[in-house]
């Protein structure tokens, strides 16, 4: 699970680092990478995170790299949000698990829309209350940890550059 994580997170920041992209875009694309998403209505996920790219100038390949990367948290959270959204709407809860809601729009995409396109609509609502304030936890959050990295990456070029060279061809 580490080298997955070092590979398919940690390096692509790491590149971007010398990229020229400021830490502070890079922590917000990852910031809303993550929570948009965990947005809780299949199939907008990617477009949203194209959106928040294009309107705040971020880098896209992190918030798409990211918002692949959570998936399985979307996954895990929406029940939840779905369920949140039902208590905030005051209705019965929806008869269905996660699994079959997902085999329903693999299966009929059309149908599965007309099913439950007001179960997604309040998990939309639920989303609502804590995804633009994730995104500011989150920044708050990965900002010190990005800097922290930038920094060990400049002291591991000063490193490597600060290393004598090979002088056996000298001689």
């Amino acid at each position: 699970m580490r080298e997955f994580l070092q590979q398919r997170l940690v390096r692509p920041i790491r590149q971007l680092l010398t990229h020229g992209i400021t830490l502070e875009k890079i922590a917000l694309s990852l910031a809303f990478g993550i929570m948009l998403g965990v947005f809780p209505v299949l199939g907008t996920t990617s477009l949203l995170c194209l959106i928040a790219a294009l309107l705040f100038r971020l880098n896209l390949a992190a918030v798409q790299l990211v918002n692949i990367l959570v998936y399985p948290l979307w996954f895990a959270l929406l029940i939840p949000f779905i369920r949140v959204g039902e208590r905030l709407f005051g209705v019965p809860p929806l008869a269905m698990t996660g699994s079959q809601m997902l085999a329903l729009a693999h299966a009929d995409f059309l149908h599965s829309v007309g099913v439950l396109w007001l179960t997604a609509l309040r998990a939309a609502a639920a989303w609502l209350l804590v995804g633009p304030p994730g995104i500011i936890v989150l920044y708050l959050i990965l900002l010190p940890m990005i800097r922290r990295m930038a920094h060990l990456h400049v002291l591991s070029g000063a490193h490597t550059q600060a290393e004598p060279a090979d002088d056996s061809d000298a001689s």
